[in-house]
């Protein structure tokens, strides 16, 4: 039994012995939808905690999650993977996001001390404004896309990092090998939950790895074109419903628990 931030100090099970756990991405996705589409989801979580786990995986980092949480009434995650998969932490009892450092040490390895290099690889290159939060194991911009300049693509490999466009306006560089898909496969092996039981839902490219990785997954009715077309010939499911709404239809659809009736 575990107690988390938004159980009360009341245990739960641990994440393995639930039937169902969800793996979403926020903006678009948990966060998208209509009000009422999404107190619909939200409370259906909170009302079975006990056999629903929740894990937030998303580009947001750790202090901007645990606002959102405090501030906008969302469902507390019990772990997330943020920084576009960079961070892999764990929510504890006092509403902290803390970093698991055996899942981790790969990430930091694969980084070293690359920021200062991508900093200064990319200052001042055309479409690109580098975001002011001080990342731990990647470096994130704003994209201009009439101005950007793709020649910034090359640069990046050439450091032996990889990047990242989603929705067209974010420019990730990220550690070789590390994005949403394999972290959040790390974080499932080291809790030892059961993969079909899990569902994986998204709405951007920078979903991609984590809609292809194998576990079951859902694009939500919103979801970026260019994310969609990358995702013909997998088994992701595409909803029709937009947000909220689209991750109880892939629920229901999947049978991975039971759902809110009407």
């Amino acid at each position: 039994m575990t107690v988390h931030a938004s159980s009360g100090g009341v245990p739960r099970p641990a994440m393995a012995k639930r039937r169902f756990t969800l793996a979403t991405d926020l903006d678009g996705t948990f966060l998208g939808g209509t009000r009422e589409e999404r107190e619909t989801l939200y409370g259906w979580i909170e009302d079975n905690r006990h056999s629903i786990g929740l894990i937030f995986v998303t580009g947001r980092d750790p202090e901007f999650i645990m606002r959102m949480c405090r501030r906008n009434g969302l469902p507390w995650p019990e772990y997330v993977v943020g920084d576009v998969g960079t961070t892999i932490a764990e929510v504890t009892a006092d509403g902290h996001v803390t970093p698991i450092a055996a899942l981790e040490e790969d990430i930091a390895a694969r980084w070293g001390d690359r920021g200062d290099v991508v900093r200064a690889a990319l200052d001042d290159h055309p479409g690109l404004s580098l975001q002011p939060t001080p990342f731990r194991y990647r470096v994130s911009y704003d994209l201009d896309a009439a101005r950007f300049d793709p020649g910034a693509k090359a640069r990046v490999e050439e450091l032996g990092a990889d990047w990242l466009i989603s929705d067209n306006r974010f420019f990730d560089v990220l550690p070789k090998g590390v994005s949403k898909g394999p972290s959040i496969r790390r974080l499932i092996d080291h809790l030892d939950i059961a993969e079909h039981t899990v569902l994986c839902a998204g709405d951007t490219l920078n979903d991609l790895s984590m809609l292809i990785s194998g576990l079951p997954a859902v694009a939500v009715g919103n979801s970026e074109p260019d994310l969609v077309a990358r995702l013909d010939g997998h088994e992701t499911y595409r909803a029709k419903a937009h947000g909220a709404a689209g991750i109880l239809e892939a629920i229901a659809a999947l049978d991975l628990h039971d759902t809110p009736k009407g």
